[in-house]
């Protein structure tokens, strides 16, 4: 135990010396933050980049906050336990080492959370432009205009027009939609619209219609179920800090 302190401290001595004038703990959380982010992996990236578009990435200094509490409440539990340095420091890795993969399932959720969000504004405005312009391309040209769409799902909708235009039909936008994107209303809507564009439709309007209240009900289940998700989420967080 005081040789590892005793090595703690000649760390923090040469840091200082090296980078006198400078944050030593900002230094070590940036270069930290440097080498995760060389090997993370690139689905990792663009969702914590939109997270942090969103403001809900934690900052540097929760990230340390996080690697004390958990570092030291592992050390000092293992230390107690085992009575063995060596255990313990394996134990304090460990538990850190579950840092960055607890932030990529937060970031994970806030960005799922923002792409639902982004497909139920898609369908429900395509679906209006279409009542107006009866025309699926036409439709997909006013959402991308009107400036409500963010990206990833903005550069997805300009795809979908290039493929619409570049096959003289909308199967292949379709397609690239629908995988890129395997929700239920974005598959339901698409169908739709390829029933009206090929076979034709007696009264589009009831059935817009009737696709729009599909979306609605689905929005307000999901809606729902993030609100019982989160409010039993705090629960037990109360419980835990009661305990």
């Amino acid at each position: 135990m005081v040789l590892f302190l005793l090595l703690l401290i000649a760390l923090i001595i040469v840091l200082y010396r090296n980078y006198k004038g400078q944050n030593v703990s900002k230094y070590i959380t940036e270069q930290v933050q440097t080498i995760y982010d060389k090997f993370a992996p690139y689905s990792y990236k663009v969702v914590r980049e939109k997270t942090k578009e969103l403001g809900q990435e934690y900052t540097a200094r929760q990230y340390m906050i996080q690697v004390l509490i958990m570092g030291g409440f592992a050390g000092i539990v293992t230390y107690l336990y085992f009575y063995n340095i060596i255990v313990s420091v394996i134990y304090v890795l460990i538990a850190i080492g579950f840092i960055p993969y607890l932030s990529f399932l937060r970031c994970k959720r806030v960005y799922s959370e923002f792409i639902f969000e982004q497909i139920q504004i898609y369908t429900t405005n395509v679906i209006m432009e279409f009542a107006t312009t009866q025309s699926f391309v036409k439709s997909l040209e006013g959402v991308r205009d009107s400036g409500i769409l963010e990206d990833p799902v903005l550069s997805d909708v300009n795809h979908m027009i290039d493929l619409a235009y570049q096959d003289g039909s909308i199967d292949g936008a379709i397609a690239f939609m629908d995988n890129k994107y395997p929700y239920y209303i974005v598959k339901n809507m698409h169908q739709l619209f390829l029933q009206i564009t090929k076979e034709g439709a007696q009264d589009t309007g009831e059935s817009l219609e009737n696709m729009q209240l599909d979306i609605d009900t689905l929005v307000i289940e999901w809606i729902e179920r993030l609100f019982i998700k989160n409010f039993y989420s705090m629960e037990l967080c109360y419980i835990c800090w009661l305990c």
